[in-house]
C-alpha cells in the first residue's frame, strides 16, 4: 500500500510498463521501445476506445444474422431441413439431448450476449462513475478474455458434424450461412475486448473526485 494518497498507480511515480513484455519503464520513455521486446511504450492508448466500439458494433451487426440464418443444413433422401441455432438447440432437447443443447445455448447465446453487455459497460465505465469497483470491473474484463475462447464451440459442433457424417447418398451435413457470420461475431468481440486498454479503468476509478478508499490503493 502506498503511504501517500495522492499516489494510487504506477502512472503517478512517473512510470510506466510495457503492455507486451511488462517491463517497466520511466515515463520518459513513452513513444521509444521496449528493450526487453521492441515494442512501443504507451502509457495510454488514448485510441482504443474508438477500436472498441468499432470491433463491437461490427460484432453486433454479425451476431443478429447468425441467429436467423440457418447454422446446419442436413439433405437426406427424403428431404433437406435447415436449422438456426435456437432450432437445432431445441431438437436436441426434443430428441431428449438437453445437457448438449444447454451447453450450445449457454456457448452460443448466453456468453455472447454477456459479452457485449460486458464490454460496453467496461467501455462506458471509463468516462462515467461506475458502481462497481476498479479491481472487480479489471476482473470482469479478465474473464470476458478468458471465455471468448469458448464461444466458438457451436461453429465447432457444426465442423465435426460435416467431417463426421458424410454418407454421401444417405445423408450429408453442411454449415449454413450462419456458421460464417457467427465466426466473424465471435472474432469481431475478442479483438474489441483485446482494444480495450484496462489501464484506464484505474484512471477513471482514481480521478481527483473519486473517494480513496482501501481498495483504491494499489501496491
Amino acid at each position: 500500500m502506498s503511504d501517500h494518497p495522492d499516489i494510487r498507480s504506477a502512472r503517478d511515480c512517473g512510470l510506466l510498463a510495457c503492455t507486451r513484455c511488462g517491463a517497466v519503464w520511466s515515463m520518459q520513455d513513452e513513444g521509444a521501445k521496449c528493450d526487453r521486446c521492441s515494442h512501443v511504450l504507451q502509457s495510454r492508448d488514448t485510441k482504443s476506445l474508438q477500436r472498441v466500439w468499432a470491433w463491437w458494433v461490427a460484432a453486433l451487426m454479425a451476431y443478429i444474422p447468425a441467429n436467423l440464418e440457418p447454422m446446419l443444413r442436413t439433405r437426406t433422401l427424403v428431404a433437406e431441413t435447415e436449422s438456426t441455432i435456437v432450432e437445432g438447440a431445441f431438437e436436441l432437447i426434443h430428441h431428449g439431448d438437453i445437457p448438449v443443447a444447454l451447453i450450445i445455448l449457454i456457448a452460443s447465446v448466453g456468453i455472447p450476449v454477456a459479452k457485449f453487455g460486458a464490454i460496453a459497460y467496461l467501455a462506458l465505465s471509463v468516462n462515467r462513475q461506475a458502481r462497481l469497483s476498479a479491481h472487480r470491473r479489471q476482473h470482469l474484463y479478465e474473464l470476458v478474455e478468458y471465455i471468448g475462447r469458448w464461444s466458438m464451440i457451436d461453429v465447432f459442433v457444426v465442423a465435426i458434424l460435416s467431417a463426421l457424417v458424410q454418407l454421401n447418398v444417405a445423408a450429408q451435413i453442411s454449415p449454413g450461412p450462419a456458421a460464417l457470420t457467427f465466426a466473424l461475431s465471435v472474432i469481431f468481440t475478442m479483438l474489441s475486448a483485446q482494444s480495450f486498454d484496462s489501464r484506464m479503468i484505474w484512471d477513471s476509478d482514481t480521478a481527483p473526485d473519486a473517494p480513496v478508499t482501501k481498495e483504491t490503493h494499489r501496491e
